[in-house]
């Protein structure tokens, strides 16, 4: 389908600067990312902080398919007390639900290889809830799902050239010896192309990958062939994912946040189970060595992330917690049971006040002042999500620019509660609010979930037995 609307979220990642070109020649296409940039070559760009629903709604205007590229292993303010896949779970609800508000009709997602048997890592496990999230609101998902791409800036790829550049002896461990099935990102960028619009995919879920399988440990030799690098290898009988997270993050200066996940998914053999998609619109995929070659081509310099701290960086805070829900309970419920057992949990320390206007105030006993001042937004509220902006206190600061909030939500259809604390500008300073405000709020949250866990069982337990009695009663009535 021609003269599309395609929004590209995590546009200015690799993967997403090649498809937004690719897109361009034959439809609109808008760009999303965190930063501004001006519009070029034909390319929409807008902000998004895709932890807003409603910067998401704004940036997801009038777009027919929406095409989700995001993977949040990295902070998003100075102090993060987030997984990454919890916070992979509310940045994909939040497109879900936006491009649903909207009007999408087809949202592309590109995920991992699953594998067939065994539990997955926490990283391929969050990839799959990415998939249930972004199809829990009910816009049709198309995921296309990649063992590893092979390009001059994919992180995954970068991380084995670098090992292979500066290692004169390679140790392979046993995870060197899973199978994987890397695909060019040339490739990759077609078939997001190729689906973006297509009935055939809607609702459907593809595997794809280049022509070839073999090992990490296969993969790596023949990269550094590529190279011109002749490196001596060394296997060894022990997977030490520990190991090599920490040997991998010293030698290619990699984050540990990115390395950690990775790794720890390299133990699943990464092999698509059918190339129907590719087989469908005629894209076999490069042979390894043409896309080794591609890839290991000098680039320049991918654009930087934005800074999260810094002396012209304002810092601020996220933090997002999983919680249980009891059955047929709601946000509303959530955020409501929050306020009256949080007193209750801190009596006599803490007082908490809800005013007819929606301003909830907590407070200390004996001091004046509120520590912080909440008001509900009750247009952006729904039984699904309730929102909650900070607007003031002795521990926030309201700073232009940063819209503190906290929310809770329902999220994959339900079965879960998210508590979540966005863009949190804290009035102490940096290093006191670590050891006292940070630590309490978590401390909180999780007594908070203890507090739910136990609610949701007495209530399943209070179920149980009226429907025990029902059914005594009917044999009585018999």
């Amino acid at each position: 389908m021609s003269g599309m609307t395609v929004a590209v979220a995590g546009a200015s990642g690799f993967i997403g600067r090649a498809l937004c070109e690719r897109l361009a020649t034959d439809h609109r296409v808008v760009a999303l990312s965190r930063t501004s940039a001006p519009s070029a070559g034909g390319v929409e760009r807008r902000r998004c902080d895709l932890f807003s629903l409603l910067d998401c709604e704004h940036a997801l205007a009038g777009a027919d398919v929406a095409v989700y590229l995001v993977h949040s292993m990295m902070p998003s303010a100075r102090l993060t007390q987030a997984s990454f896949g919890d916070m992979d779970l509310i940045l994909a609800d939040n497109f879900a639900r936006a491009a649903k508000r909207v009007g999408v009709k087809q949202i592309v997602y590109l995920g991992g290889i699953v594998p067939e048997s065994g539990a997955l890592s926490p990283h391929l496990a969050s990839r799959v809830e990415v998939e249930h999230a972004l199809a829990a609101h009910g816009v049709p998902v198309t995921t296309l799902r990649a063992s590893l791409v092979i390009g001059p800036e994919g992180s995954s790829f970068r991380i084995l050239q670098r090992l292979v550049e500066r290692l004169p002896v390679m140790v392979l461990p046993r995870w060197t010896r899973s199978a994987c099935q890397p695909i060019h990102v040339d490739d990759v960028v077609a078939l997001l192309a190729g689906v973006c619009g297509a009935d055939f995919a809607r609702g459907e879920t593809f595997d794809i990958g280049g022509p070839e399988v073999l090992s990490y440990a296969a993969l790596i030799k023949r990269t550094a062939q590529a190279l011109g690098r002749k490196p001596a290898f060394v296997e060894v009988p022990f997977f030490s994912p520990e190991l090599s997270r920490l040997w991998v993050t010293l030698v290619t200066g990699t984050t540990r946040e990115l390395v950690g996940p990775l790794v720890s998914s390299l133990r699943h053999p990464m092999v698509a189970r059918d190339l129907r998609l590719q087989q469908r619109l005629a894209l076999p995929g490069l042979p390894l060595d043409e896309a080794l070659r591609r890839a290991t081509v000098p680039v320049p310099a991918a654009p930087a992330r934005p800074p999260t701290k810094g002396p012209d960086v304002v810092s601020t805070v996220r933090s997002v917690q999983r919680l249980p829900l009891p059955e047929e309970r709601d946000a509303i419920w959530a955020a409501a049971e929050y306020m009256t057992w949080l007193p209750r949990a801190l009596w006599p320390m803490l007082w908490v006040t809800v005013t007819e206007a929606g301003l909830v105030r907590f407070g200390l006993l004996g001091l004046g002042a509120p520590l912080l001042e909440l008001a509900w937004s009750r247009e952006r509220s729904r039984p699904d999500r309730t929102l909650l902006y900070v607007v003031g206190g002795l521990l926030a600061r309201i700073t232009e620019g940063h819209r503190g909030r906290l929310e809770f939500r329902v999220v994959l259809g339900g079965r879960t509660l998210v508590a979540a604390v966005h863009e949190l500008v804290p009035n102490l300073p940096w290093p006191v609010y670590n050891a006292t405000q940070a630590l309490v709020h978590l401390w909180v949250m999780r007594a908070f979930g203890r507090h739910l866990a136990r609610r949701a069982e007495a209530e399943a337990c209070e179920r149980r037995m009226v429907e025990q009695l029902g059914r005594l009663v009917d044999v009585a009535d018999e």
